[in-house]
């Protein structure tokens, strides 16, 4: 992997004994919203968004990149600047959030491959629940636990959702899973055994919550097309992440940087650390890409 920034060594203090040089200066900012930009209380910090907007001042395109459907966006909505396009659902759609996160793009799971996993993941892991995220809105089971409860979703059987059963229209641009008794990990072990063959299975969630994409469908595929379209290289961009569903995107970056308070597989996984989202740790990497630029 060619690195963005060459990183100084760190004394037993752990903090950077000088501002990384910059080897190849990066054209794009690809950051995880929760556990990443946002801090934990879901605001972004004054000199979060001073940072964003000093660095496509300095031509340095950002894109959020988040598990969160557009539905959700609402917490960056009022910090958007140059950047107004969004990779939401893991990949699944790109919003313009100058645009009331109008939908530019859409890479939906089929339907018959939502019923395959959902057969198989009942199968495999008994008590398990879902719900069905769609283009024109989410839907889940009487037992799925509903985060952010929505007064227009209908409550019904996975199966009858899917099949069309009730008032469900849209493509489907995820499914999601949740067990009580599993723990995250194993959830998710035991139900991409089970599934992965028909969908993408990840997790962003502290609890066992599950997100299901379309085969070959995560945030560092849709990243890549959005990238090749403006005609930017994986070396010319620096990523941000905390969450399993992170790894791919930050396998895929040139430079890719783990929060402090990431999972122990993303920390494992990259070779760049950051401060914790709480402690703008975006931030402080942008800051010194920005000082190090000629």
């Amino acid at each position: 992997m060619t690195s963005a920034i060459e990183q100084p060594e760190t004394p037993a203090g752990g903090r950077p004994a000088a501002t990384p040089r910059l080897i190849t200066a990066p054209r794009l900012i690809a950051t995880d919203l929760d556990g990443t930009l946002l801090r934990d209380d879901k605001t972004v910090s004054r000199r979060t968004v001073a940072a964003l907007a000093a660095a496509e001042e300095a031509g340095i395109e950002v894109f959020f990149v988040t598990g969160r459907p557009a539905r959700w966006m609402d917490v960056v909505s009022d910090h958007v600047h140059g950047h107004g396009l969004a990779i939401c659902a893991n990949g699944a759609v790109v919003a313009d959030l100058h645009d009331g996160g109008r939908f530019t793009e859409v890479r939906p799971l089929e339907s018959a491959a939502a019923r395959a996993i959902v057969r198989s993941v009942r199968a495999a892991a008994p008590g398990a629940s879902f719900a069905v995220e769609r283009t024109s809105g989410f839907h889940y089971e009487p037992r799925y636990p509903p985060f952010q409860p929505d007064h227009d979703s209908v409550i019904a059987p996975a199966e009858e959702l899917l099949d069309g059963d009730h008032d469900t229209t849209g493509p489907i641009i995820k499914l999601l899973a949740f067990h009580d008794t599993l723990r995250p990990d194993e959830f998710l072990s035991v139900a991409r055994t089970a599934g992965g063959t028909h969908g993408c299975f990840t997790r962003s969630s502290p609890t066992a919550l599950l997100e299901i994409s379309g085969r070959g469908v995560s945030k560092a595929s849709t990243l890549a097309q959005c990238c090749a379209r403006r005609g930017i290289a994986p070396e010319e961009v620096v990523a941000f992440g905390d969450m399993p569903n992170d790894l791919e995107m930050l396998g895929w970056a040139g430079t890719s940087y783990a929060m402090a308070n990431a999972h122990p597989e993303v920390l494992a996984a990259t070779t760049h650390r950051t401060a914790a989202n709480n402690d703008d740790g975006v931030a402080v990497v942008i800051e010194q890409i920005l000082h190090a630029l000629p």
